[in-house]
């Protein structure tokens, strides 16, 4: 497998130009330190800082499948598994992207940029930078040429909004590419004239000379304005009693939190059953289940341990291990219990839910499921959420995986980036499941909790 995932990296190594090399270094100056960068000369070079720094493993292609999409090279983003298609819905999820927003912005800018752009702004900017680091030199000037040429012949007279992607096609010539516009951001970096808040000097000149292009940083700076007021509603801070004036009002939250500071913040267990002994059909679909659940709360920073096929007795002896396991420097436990059963024995019944008109939704992939058992200790600050009401069954899709734990694992992507607490997270799960009718039944959740506080999970 380790074979298989360097010589992965090599084949894209090998496909990627130079500047496009620059590309993934620039849009990576937020997790790698510039110095690192600005040493590196070859895609391979650029992988092995990648997998240093943890951005990049086997198992974990998220920060490379970002990049290869951010410079638009979806043939080698289909190489890793993934099309245009996923990444669009994957970047939409608050919290999902893992580069900069800042960073996507200039490279963006960049992009839309013309070479006879370029030229104006770096003209404009000769009082700002050093004229020496905005020069090209003969070599650079004779590639432009023939860019300029190759691409308004291949393209009937049509300039190309992405002249570097043709670069590949002159790379025998033994030119290098032309100083694109990144370059000169990177310059006015270091000088100090654009910084993540302050892109006034950036706006200024591209009012000049594309003011449609600068447009995308008025909305950019929008959006960051209205997430910032978010922000502030949903994380309430104290004022100071003089700007209150007479009424001294301080913003407190009205329910605490339960400390989450501990990095692992605690054990995810889960109890995964696909065989059975009494029943000739495994449980299909459970392993989607189990590597959501592990996906969601590695990322949570959780210690998660998958535990598949253990008995009755087996399951208690795995409890009863971990209780006695220590817990101080932790914040919680969890564990998800993932089988079949029967009433007050882990599931809750066998009776369908009579449904409301609501469009269908899964079909002849279900099967009827179990879910914890409903009775909890009597004791504070333990939450259980299962997957239907007593009395009734619930549902798996065998190819998905079962219709509460996806649903459940999609809304803490979703929502613990917002700093949602988890009861709040669990509602969400009830709405999004009652909502929906299985093969002309019902499936409702239920949460029985004796929290004291709001147990909102940390984002790493």
């Amino acid at each position: 497998m380790n074979t298989d995932f360097h010589k992965l990296l090599f084949d894209i190594s090998e496909a990627l130009v130079a500047d496009e090399l620059e590309a993934l270094k620039f849009l990576s100056l937020d997790d790698i330190p510039r110095r690192r960068l600005e040493a590196i000369r070859e895609p391979k070079a650029f992988f092995e800082v990648l997998q240093e720094k943890g951005l990049l493993e086997a198992g974990n292609l998220s920060f490379l499948r970002e990049l290869l999409y951010r410079i638009r090279r979806m043939d080698l983003l289909a190489r890793l598994g993934c099309s245009r298609e996923e990444m669009d819905r994957e970047l939409r999820v608050p919290g999902r992207a893992q580069l900069s927003a800042h960073r996507v912005l200039l490279y963006g800018i960049a992009e839309d940029l013309t070479a006879g752009d370029v030229a104006s702004l770096k003209f404009l900017l000769q009082e700002q930078i050093p004229k020496k680091k905005l020069q090209e030199n003969a070599k650079t000037a004779q590639l432009n040429d023939l860019t300029a040429l190759h691409l308004n012949t291949e393209a009937q007279q049509m300039p190309c909004r992405y002249p570097h992607r043709c670069f590949a096609l002159l790379k025998r010539s033994g030119i290098t590419p032309p100083q694109s516009f990144l370059k000169v951001l990177l310059e006015m970096e270091k000088e100090g004239i654009i910084k993540e808040d302050d892109l006034e000097m950036l706006k200024d000149i591209l009012k000049k000379v594309r003011p449609d292009v600068k447009k995308k940083i008025d909305a950019y700076e929008e959006r960051k304005q209205e997430d910032n007021s978010k922000e502030k509603l949903h994380h309430p801070v104290p004022v100071h009693a003089a700007e209150q004036g007479a009424e001294r009002q301080t913003a407190q939250p009205l329910v605490e939190s339960y400390k989450m500071k501990n990095n692992p913040h605690g054990y995810c267990v889960i109890l995964n059953n696909y065989k059975f002994r009494n029943l000739s059909q495994p449980r299909e679909g459970t392993r989607k289940d189990g590597e959501a659940v592990k996906e969601v709360f590695t990322w949570l920073q959780f210690e998660t341990v998958e535990h598949m096929d253990l008995g009755a007795e087996q399951i208690l002896a795995k409890v009863e291990e971990y209780s006695k396991k220590d817990h101080s420097n932790m914040d919680c436990f969890v564990c998800f219990i993932l089988s079949h059963g029967e009433k007050d024995k882990a599931c809750q019944g066998s009776v369908g839910h009579p449904p409301v008109t609501v469009r269908e939704d899964f079909s002849e992939h279900l099967q009827t499921d179990a879910v914890p058992p409903t009775s909890i200790p009597d004791q504070a600050d333990i939450l259980v959420g299962m997957a239907t009401v007593e009395d009734y069954e619930c549902y798996r899709d065998v190819r998905m995986g079962s219709v509460y734990i996806q649903c459940l694992c999609e809304k803490m992507k979703l929502l613990c980036p917002l700093r949602k607490d988890l009861v709040t997270i669990l509602t969400e799960v009830n709405k999004e499941v009652g909502s929906r009718v299985f093969r002309g039944q019902k499936q409702m959740p239920k949460i029985t909790s004796t929290l004291r506080k709001q147990l909102i999970f940390q984002i790493p």
